[in-house]
Order: C-alpha cells, then sequence, then structure tokens
C-alpha cells in the first residue's frame, strides 16, 4: 500500500490546457493585497514600489570594498576624508571598539584604541552631517555631534509594525543587499579582518538608506525624526548612564519577607489539596482542582486544564484553595521578576540601568527592558512596597515624580473636538464622576466609588475600543448592563461617537492613521477577511492617534526638560519614564525649584484644548513621591 501511494501515477486523466501553464508576469498588486492581509511585512518590503505588473524590481544595493585603516599614514588619510561638509555615515561596535566609515562611495573601517580613538575625536565632536543606526547605544559611549539620520529609526517611522530594525534586516529589505554575517566577533581585544570589513559594509549601507529614507519619510516624516527621535537619543542615553539607584539591603530583606510568605501559602494550599505537588506546574494543579476537587472546568488547552489568570478568578469563592493559589502566584512573580531579578542586574554602584527601546511598539510609546522599569507594581500593597527600594542616589537629593493628569482622555477630548468633555476638564471636575453622573442619571455628589469605577472603565475602555463583552468582564457586570453604559457614554460625548465612527473610516480609506504630531502607522488588518484581525484594526484605528499622540508629547517633555535642566546648571537629572510619568532626582535644595520647572516643561510642551495638567510630588524615595 505504501508503494502505491508514493508511486506516481502516469495514467491519471489530466484534462488541462498546457498553454494556460506557462508562468506568467506575477500579479503584484494581487499579491501585495494578500500580504497586507497576512501581514507579511517583510514580503511586502521586497515588491516593487508599483502596483504595474511589470515593474522592474529595484536594483541591489552594491558594496564597496572596505579599506582597513592599520597604518598611521592611512589613519592621517581617514581623518581628511572626514573633515567634510558632506554626510558621512558610521557603524560602531557595541563596546565602540571599532567603527566603519563610509563617504563619497567609499567604505572603511578601523578599530578604535590608541592613537586612532584620539585620532577619530575631532570628528565625532565636529560639525559633519552624520548617520548611523541605533545611534543611542553609541551615544553612551562617546559624544557624537550633528546626527542628522538614524536609519532604524526612520525605518521604524515608515513602518512602526514591523518589528525588525536591525541594519541587515532594513538593508535586506529597501536595498536587497544582503550585509555578510560570517564575520566572527572580537575575541581578547582583537577584532578580525572580517569583522572590521562588515562594519564597513553596514556603514555603506546606513549611507544608501540614508538618501532612500529622506526620500520616503519627506517633511513631515523627518521633523519627527529630527525634532523628536533624534533628539530624544542623546536624552535616552544620559537616563541609561544615570540609572536608578536601588537600596539593596532593603530589597534583599523584602525578598526574605516573601519567601517566608510564600512557603506559609505553600503549606496552607497543599493542606486543601491534601497531598503535596508543583504548585507552579500548570498540569499538576489542574489535576487537583479539575480532577481531585471536581471545580468547573471553563477553558482547555492542548495539554490539558487551563488555570491562568482568567479561569481562577472566575472560580475564586468556589473553594477556599482559590485565593492562596492566587496569593501564592502573584508573590512568586514579584519575589522571581521583581526582587530577585533587580538585584541580579544591580550594578557595583547600586544602580539598575534600563534599556529604552525606542523601535519595540506600534504606538511610538517607548519600552523598557533589563530590567523592566516601567512595570513595576503599584495597584497592590505588596507590589507597590517596591517602589520604596528605589532611591536617589545620594543621602541628600530627593525624587520628584510628575505624571500627565489623564493625559490619554484630554487628547481624546482635543481630537474629538467633544465641548462637553473639554468643559469638565477646564472646570477642574473629576471627568469619571461626570460621566457616572450622566451615565447613571443621578447628582455628581451622589455618584458612589462602585459607580465611578464603572464610568473609568468605561472612558478608558472606549480610547482602546472596548466592546461590551470586555467591559462586562472588566467590571463585573451583564453586557447588555456594560451596552447601556457604553450607550450612555457616546450619548453623553456626542464628540467622542463622531470621532469614533470617523476614525475608523478614513482608516479604511487611507489605510493608516496619524497622531497630532504625524506619526503614522498602518493598518493592514482593515483589509482582512477575517472579523477578528479586522476588528483589531478597528481598535488600533481608535487608539493609536490617542496613545501615539500621548507619547509624541511626552517625548518632547523629556527633551524640553533635559535642556532646561542643563541650561539652569541644575544638579537635577531625569532618571525614567514610565509612559504618562517622569521621574527627576536632585539636591534636596533644589527640589521645589525644579519640580515647578518640570511642571512647566510638561504642561507647556504642546498646545491642547482642554490643557495639559500634571501632578509633581517629591519624596525620598519613589512610593513617597506620590
Amino acid at each position: 500500500m505504501s508503494r502505491e501511494l508514493a508511486r506516481i501515477d502516469i495514467n491519471a486523466p489530466l484534462d488541462a490546457d498546457f498553454s494556460k501553464l506557462r508562468i506568467q508576469p506575477p500579479d503584484t498588486s494581487g499579491l501585495r493585497k494578500f500580504y497586507e492581509r497576512l501581514a507579511f511585512r517583510k514580503l511586502l518590503q521586497k515588491l516593487p514600489r508599483t502596483d504595474e505588473p511589470t515593474a522592474p524590481a529595484p536594483s541591489a544595493f552594491t558594496f564597496p570594498e572596505v579599506s582597513i585603516i592599520d597604518t598611521p599614514e592611512a589613519l592621517n588619510g581617514l581623518c581628511r576624508v572626514l573633515d567634510t561638509a558632506d554626510t558621512v555615515s558610521f557603524a560602531v561596535s557595541p563596546d565602540m571598539a571599532a567603527a566603519g566609515f563610509y563617504r563619497g562611495g567609499k567604505a572603511y573601517a578601523v578599530e578604535c584604541s590608541g592613537a586612532a580613538a584620539e585620532a577619530l575625536e575631532p570628528f565625532w565632536r565636529s560639525e559633519t552631517p552624520k548617520a548611523g543606526c541605533h545611534v543611542k547605544a553609541a551615544l553612551r559611549h562617546i559624544h557624537i555631534n550633528n546626527i542628522i539620520m538614524d536609519v532604524a529609526l526612520a525605518a521604524y517611522l515608515l513602518d512602526p509594525s514591523h518589528g525588525q530594525y536591525a541594519i541587515e534586516s532594513i538593508a535586506s529589505g529597501d536595498l536587497g543587499a544582503e550585509i555578510s554575517s560570517d564575520a566572527q566577533e572580537s575575541m581578547l581585544g582583537i577584532m578580525p579582518p572580517g569583522a572590521l570589513k562588515k562594519l564597513g559594509r553596514q556603514a555603506a549601507a546606513i549611507g544608501a538608506l540614508t538618501a532612500v529614507y529622506t526620500e520616503r519619510l519627506g517633511g513631515g516624516g523627518m521633523r519627527l525624526l529630527t525634532d523628536i527621535e533624534l533628539p530624544l537619543c542623546r536624552t535616552l542615553a544620559r537616563m541609561e548612564c544615570n540609572g536608578f539607584k536601588l537600596d539593596t539591603a532593603a530589597l534583599a530583606a523584602f525578598g526574605v519577607r516573601l519567601a517566608h510568605r510564600i512557603e506559609e501559602l505553600s503549606q496552607a494550599i497543599y493542606s486543601l489539596a491534601g497531598r503535596q505537588f508543583n504548585i507552579q506546574s500548570p498540569k499538576q494543579l489542574g489535576e487537583v482542582l479539575f480532577v481531585q476537587l471536581q471545580l468547573p472546568t471553563y477553558k482547555k488547552t492542548k495539554t490539558g486544564f487551563s488555570v491562568d489568570a482568567e479561569v481562577l478568578g472566575r472560580l475564586a469563592g468556589r473553594h477556599e484553595i482559590i485565593e492562596p493559589v492566587l496569593e501564592y502566584r502573584e508573590l512568586c512573580k514579584l519575589k522571581s521578576t521583581y526582587v530577585d531579578g533587580l538585584l541580579s542586574l544591580c550594578g557595583p554602584d547600586g544602580r539598575v540601568r534600563t534599556t529604552f527601546q525606542m523601535t519595540a511598539t506600534s504606538t511610538g510609546r517607548l519600552s523598557s527592558s533589563e530590567p523592566n522599569l516601567q512595570n513595576i507594581p503599584i495597584r497592590r500593597s505588596l507590589g507597590a512596597e517596591l517602589r520604596r527600594m528605589f532611591i536617589p542616589s545620594r543621602d541628600d537629593w530627593v525624587l520628584i515624580d510628575a505624571d500627565y493628569s489623564q493625559i490619554e482622555l484630554r487628547v481624546l477630548a482635543h481630537i474629538a473636538g467633544d465641548e462637553t468633555m473639554r468643559e469638565a476638564f477646564r472646570g477642574g471636575a473629576d471627568i469619571h464622576t461626570v460621566t457616572a453622573s450622566q451615565v447613571f442619571h443621578v447628582p455628581p455628589d451622589e455618584v458612589t466609588p462602585a459607580m465611578r469605577r464603572s464610568a473609568k472603565a468605561v472612558n478608558f475602555g472606549i480610547v482602546f475600543g472596548i466592546s461590551d463583552f470586555s467591559l462586562a468582564e472588566d467590571i463585573g457586570v451583564t453586557r447588555a448592563e456594560a451596552r447601556r453604559y457604553i450607550d450612555g457614554y457616546l450619548g453623553l460625548f456626542h464628540g467622542v461617537r463622531q470621532y469614533m465612527a470617523d476614525v475608523v473610516a478614513r482608516a479604511k480609506t487611507d489605510g493608516y492613521v496619524t497622531t497630532l504630531l504625524g506619526r503614522r502607522r498602518y493598518l493592514p488588518e482593515l483589509s482582512a477577511s477575517n472579523h477578528n484581525i479586522r476588528a483589531f484594526g478597528e481598535r488600533a484605528a481608535l487608539n493609536t492617534p490617542i496613545q501615539g499622540t500621548a507619547a509624541d508629547i511626552i517625548k518632547l517633555a523629556m527633551i524640553a526638560l533635559d535642556k532646561r535642566l542643563q541650561a539652569e546648571g541644575l544638579e537635577a537629572r531625569l532618571i525614567l519614564q514610565v509612559h504618562d510619568e517622569l521621574i527627576v532626582e536632585c539636591p534636596r535644595q533644589e527640589a521645589e525649584r525644579v519640580r515647578a520647572i518640570v511642571s512647566e516643561e510638561m504642561e507647556n510642551v504642546y498646545p491642547l484644548e482642554p490643557p495639559l495638567a500634571v501632578n509633581a510630588g517629591v519624596g525620598r524615595n519613589w512610593f513617597d513621591t506620590k
């Protein structure tokens, strides 16, 4: 049987016109739509820039031969080449041990140690226009003046959903050029010729991409790059070098407390289950809950019962084992991720230094990694305790924490032109109480905490295109009640209702949405045949102009504040950004002046109607600033 299945049947009847089987020119237009529907972004980049089926593919970039600079005479020659008014593109190794340069069609590479590093210093500080890739990393090591292009940031502005912005990836996609990847890394301070040549080829690709991206970005995109993203690189590089000091002794003691409580919970869970098992194992926990204790199953995975947070939340109250399991999970995450994780990443000086990712989100928001300091818990009391461990770098210094008051709702009121919402903000009213009063038809002074919580969920949910089903899950009401809340909200804020309809319709026509400052996000999901994918596109169309504008505003505020603190000769320095929140450390005697400066720069950086508002507090640790 296997032989028969594998053997080609040459007697099978064929009813085919062989002339129709000849290879035809590709249907580029149809292929583009297919790629967009499946979000094949890298393949999309390789299509011709026109929908004409016969359009020729762009010719691949040809790399020049890389000259290795290894003599004093060659180094002097390179310095003369770099002393120019023309743009020089550069690529550097992560530790700045070597660099590649490209100008006038020629590429060079040099080890940046000893005499070479000294000879190149005037170039880095010169007014020669410079183009690089991920320049923030280089700025952590050396001052580089007059950077006019970062091709990774330019590629990100052109397509913030692509996700891959390494020079190899963007050169392959937009130049059709493959940078050699067979070069060995440096060992014991020695840079192999292959690795040096790779830096030269990277610099050449950056030079070619600079011309491509300058044209594709146009005036608006280049303004975003030169006015926001490139200046922000310098601010973020300083913040990454500054770091945030930890009270390591207190954090270690906190970890011991958590370990004791985790052990107590383990014993309680074993007692309730009647046996010991691995609480961290979803399979073993599922067997205890659903086989042994016979609790109702709500969801299954490929490997068995689901015991995710949603399932455990629905089981709350059905058995006394659920509450300790939930607390056990929370404390284990708190200890492993935040206590043990932060201690392991803390430097010898007691400071943790995060890396801010500038190209990681589709909306323009910054993210933070190794460690993620934007995700330090605040809502639960034990999680909030962690913020007490973040302290100023000196005993006589304090922290200033300033955050925008409901910036996304203010941006929504501005973009939607909703006078009811604008008036509520202008009058200093609590927007959630105003919403609850109108939705529940009670005077503001009769709004209960539960009503306000529901209104708050609607206010913020609307920005994300929340459905009645999701809202019902979030606030614990029926779907019909949730629908009434949403309808009541949209009946109150007519401008928001119109904005929601208009922005999705415009996005379907244009294929993208923009922030107030012109940042674009393309949404091929809007034309998907799959309902869930299309619904995601509609939610993104609603949210991106709001969240993206808020992200642009706080980036402008960071740049302005950083410049102001330096211009006024203050010791204060910006050390962290958490989405709509900035944290500064400064000497105690500067505190009131710096708090006023921070509030002023944040509130006046961009004209909104209603105006931006900032809450700023001072404290000896991060927790006490609130």
